[in-house]
């Protein structure tokens, strides 16, 4: 039996993985690699093995960098179907046509200011080829076994992190008759968050492959509310606006989830919330639906004050021109809109009018991959190039770590202490380098496993 690692490998983005079982292929998730120029092109590039060899693809969870290269997957001549629980399945039909339809615009925005490197500039798929790949999806239920092939059997576990988010248990049998267990991550959540369930425990797994992204940090033990607080109320004193730069699945709920409960209580001054991100609007849809998802939390607060994602204190911004009005706003105001890291959305357009005004606030509440547009800020780029113009950065740039969806280091951890016992093999995913050796120092010290950290490319025998 064999694990191939086509993405997510010593980087954080573009989660491929390819079991090879000898009579069936199963390929867990299949993402976008995100970031800068270089991290961009590799997208374009063919992959190591033909989509048509592939059977099935199982996604641990909705997010771009797992599932973004689906469509262009299914072009390249994959006809098997997409497995995911309900609620990913349910996200997938809003963030895919959104990925396509955002191809597209960088396509024709290039060729606009003809900066692109090829002529035409061509989109990697379209919005029409990423509705197509919906009709392949097909829905499995959490934390019951799903027999995929003969021999080969999966389940899903919670994971926390957005909704429908899974850690996957994959049981197949090998050429030899014996069961092998392998257990995916996929995105690791934190316990005590908003809205969802805690991460489930560990079932028994021979090889365990964990994401890393924070591999090497340690989230500060502070209130969540206390810091937003403090950060927007910094922000508001310059009269400006404050930008938040927020992921449509999960981040964007979860800042509405704590805004709310600070307006409701007295514990933060009202003041104009505009989510200008069309996707989000729909995921909010979406987090409202699946009612079984709500941990109890979530549950007593819609007994108590109503629905704090649908709220009369957030105004949503559905057109183009109701987002370009937010031009004309002066402020004080705060802004919700995507990309979490600034990497495409309707962010970028804010970004151009307001990095120049030193009353600009932009709060970053989520991880920043190297070479993207939110790490060049948090870096402190005094210029940064944003939509194809130089931009000179007068704003505050803060960030609110504890923020994070992402289990760090002591969290996960704790999470692997869950299983029953110890794996052949724990193998680091998703995460930079630096994190990767950091946390296969700190795994050999508590818990004395046996750690691999494979390359791009690099395939193992189970």
């Amino acid at each position: 039996m064999k694990l191939g690692f086509h993405g997510a490998a010593r980087t954080v983005t573009g989660s491929k993985y390819l079991l090879d079982t000898g009579r069936y292929r199963l390929m867990v998730d299949c993402g976008l690699f995100q970031g800068g120029f270089e991290q961009h092109q590799r997208n374009w590039k063919p992959l190591a093995f033909e989509p048509s060899s592939v059977d099935d693809v199982l996604f641990t969870h909705a997010h771009i960098d797992h599932t973004g290269l689906f469509p262009r997957f299914v072009n390249q001549g994959f006809s098997g179907r997409g497995l995911a629980s309900a609620p990913t399945k349910g996200l997938l039909g809003v963030l895919l046509p959104d990925s396509g339809s955002l191809q597209e615009e960088e396509a024709r925005f290039v060729n606009k200011k003809g900066i692109s490197r090829h002529s035409p500039a061509l989109p990697l798929y379209t919005e029409s080829d990423a509705i197509h790949s919906l009709r392949q999806l097909t829905r499995i239920d959490f934390n019951t076994p799903t027999e995929l092939h003969p021999g080969v059997q999966a389940t899903l576990h919670r994971a926390g992190h957005i909704l429908g988010a899974a850690f996957l248990s994959i049981r197949a049998k090998n050429r030899d008759g014996k069961h092998i267990d392998i257990l995916f991550s996929g995105d690791m959540g934190r316990r005590g968050v908003p809205i969802l369930h805690d991460p489930e425990s560990i079932p028994g797994a021979d090889y365990i492959i964990v994401e890393t992204t924070y591999g090497d940090r340690r989230h500060e033990r502070v209130d969540v509310k206390d810091q937003l607080k403090s950060a927007i109320v910094e922000g508001l004193t310059r009269g400006g606006f404050i930008l938040i730069p927020a992921f449509a699945v999960g981040r964007t709920q979860e800042i509405l989830y704590h805004l709310f409960e600070m307006f409701e209580s007295g514990m933060l001054e009202r003041v104009p919330v505009f989510v200008d991100s069309p996707m989000a609007n729909s995921v909010v849809d979406l987090y409202c639906r699946y009612h079984s998802e709500h941990d109890a939390e979530m549950q007593l607060l819609e007994d108590k004050a109503g629905d704090p994602l649908h709220s009369r204190y957030f105004t949503v911004c559905r057109s183009r021109d109701e987002s370009k009005r937010l031009n004309d706003e002066r402020g004080p105001a705060i802004v919700i809109s995507a990309s979490g890291m600034a990497t495409g959305g309707r962010i970028l357009h804010h970004l151009v009018r307001r990095l120049g005004d030193p009353r600009t606030t932009v709060l970053f509440v989520g991880y920043q991959a190297e070479g993207t547009l939110g790490r060049q800020l948090l870096d402190g780029e005094e210029e940064v190039k944003v939509l194809g113009e130089f931009v000179k950065v007068e704003a505050a740039i803060r960030q609110i770590p504890a923020l994070s969806a992402h289990a760090d280091c002591d969290e996960l951890i704790d999470w692997l202490k869950t299983a029953p016992k110890p794996p052949r093999a724990l193998i680091l995913t998703h995460g930079e380098p630096g994190a990767q050796e950091a946390f296969k120092e700190l795994v050999s010290r508590e818990l004395g496993w046996p750690v691999l950290i494979p390359e791009h490319g690099e395939t193992l025998e189970l």
